[in-house]
């Protein structure tokens, strides 16, 4: 792919996997034939061919389908002994054609040892046409076919349904697999004897017979030993009747301690009475208060009320009455009437001391209202004092816009005037 701007696209038939030009140009500045094979799963095929101004000419040219139509090979034309004898008839050809050398053109084909490209180029040589090569990739041994007779003895004895799966094409042309060597000398010699007053090379050798090995016994699984079942008998517990009857557990039963909220004392009626009645101290309630709790606590199931402390309550009110003095009311708190149960309360009396106190409160009251409306008033001063402020501030920086405004448009005619 590319990788910078200088990137040059390869030849058509480089990128398609076709023709090495590098390697075809040293061929070609040669001078000498190339022999060009190429092999495919099912065929071999095989070229001499010179390279020419106008283009490459093909001399001679052999295909392994031309050894069923004309030469009787009944196996398949895509193994090795077939790539050996469709070389030998391209060399024949060459031969004929009055080519005595060449060089061998693989092309982009990996050059692995043994493979079908080296059986052509073996039986080329057989032939007489003279090919600089190394015998390290050719296999002389498996060019007759001896490697598949041997492979079709073993799996025709150890794995027969292998064996007819493998070997059909063959069994259905009528010829074992186990006797194509001497399908192949038959053929050669057919070959050989077509074309008049050429010697050929001696038949290549057959392989040897591969080592016997060992039959071993087939593998058994090793199955585990059963473990001798123990075989515990069930003890029998004596089995409790039906009409026994189990006392029942139930749970311990925790005294329900009713957890109520404290009772509120019923506050007792507001009776209204006269303020001359009430004439005893509020140091002399205060002091009785403890001792009407006293009596009034351990009774809580009769919910007793303590109603000294509401009698102190009616001290305030019937005082406030009898002074008519301006003193601010508190909310009264509108309670149910319920009557005091067992307490009596004496008639408590006000003494005067406790009118002149009564009298003296309410005078302080209307100072802090003063000061409160004084406050009120100082602050709505402040407030509008600050509007008045904001208001001239926004109307002086409005003037100062509409006195620019015009300027600015001026300034935006010329910008205009000059683009």
């Amino acid at each position: 792919m590319a990788k910078s701007s200088n990137y040059r696209v390869q030849l058509r038939r480089r990128r398609e996997g076709k023709t090495d030009y590098q390697a075809r140009k040293a061929l070609v500045i040669s001078g000498r034939p190339r022999l060009v094979t190429r092999t495919s799963i099912k065929n071999a095929n095989a070229q001499i061919i010179i390279a020419k101004p106008t283009g490459d000419q093909t001399v001679a040219a052999a295909n392994s389908r031309e050894l069923i139509k004309k030469y009787g090979w009944r196996a398949p034309t895509g193994n090795l002994p077939a790539a050996y004898l469709t070389g030998l008839l391209c060399g024949l050809k060459a031969k004929a054609a009055g080519i005595n050398e060449a060089i061998l053109d693989l092309g982009l084909i990996n050059p692995t040892k043994g493979a079908k490209v080296f059986a052509v180029l073996h039986g080329v040589i057989d032939a007489g046409v003279e090919i600089p090569h190394g015998d390290e990739k050719i296999v002389a041994a498996r060019s007759k076919g001896d490697h598949i007779g041997y492979y079709a003895n073993e799996l025709d004895t150890e794995e027969p349904q292998v064996y007819t799966a493998k070997f059909t094409k063959y069994t259905d042309k009528g010829i074992a697999p186990e006797k194509i060597a001497g399908h192949f000398s038959i053929v050669r010699t057919a070959i050989a004897s077509s074309f008049k007053g050429v010697t050929i090379a001696p038949e290549p050798p057959s392989a040897p017979a591969p080592k016997s090995k060992p039959k071993t016994p087939p593998k058994t699984e090793a199955k585990p030993t059963p473990k001798p079942e123990i075989k515990t008998t069930p003890v029998e517990t004596p089995k409790t009747e039906a009409t026994i009857t189990q006392p029942k557990l139930e749970p311990p039963t925790t005294p329900k301690t009713e957890t109520k909220p404290p009772a509120k004392p019923p506050t007792p009626k507001t009776e209204t009475k006269p303020a001359p009645e009430l004439t005893e101290p509020k140091a002399d309630v205060k002091a009785e208060e403890p001792k009407t709790k006293a009596k009034t606590t351990p009774k809580a199931p009769k919910e007793e009320v303590k109603p000294v402390v509401k009698t102190t309550i009616k001290t305030k009110a019937s005082a406030e009455k009898k002074d008519d003095t301006p003193m601010e009311k508190a909310p009264k708190e509108k309670t149910p009437k319920v009557k005091p149960v067992g307490v009596k309360t004496a008639p408590v009396k006000v003494a005067p001391e406790e009118k002149v106190k009564a009298t003296e409160k309410p005078k302080k009251a209307p100072a802090k209202a003063k000061t409160t409306k004084s406050k009120a008033k100082t602050l709505s001063k402040e407030k509008v004092s600050k509007e008045k402020l904001t208001n001239k501030k926004a109307a002086s920086k409005t003037k100062v816009a509409k006195e620019k405004a015009p300027a600015k448009k001026a300034a935006a005619k010329k910008g205009e005037k000059k683009a």
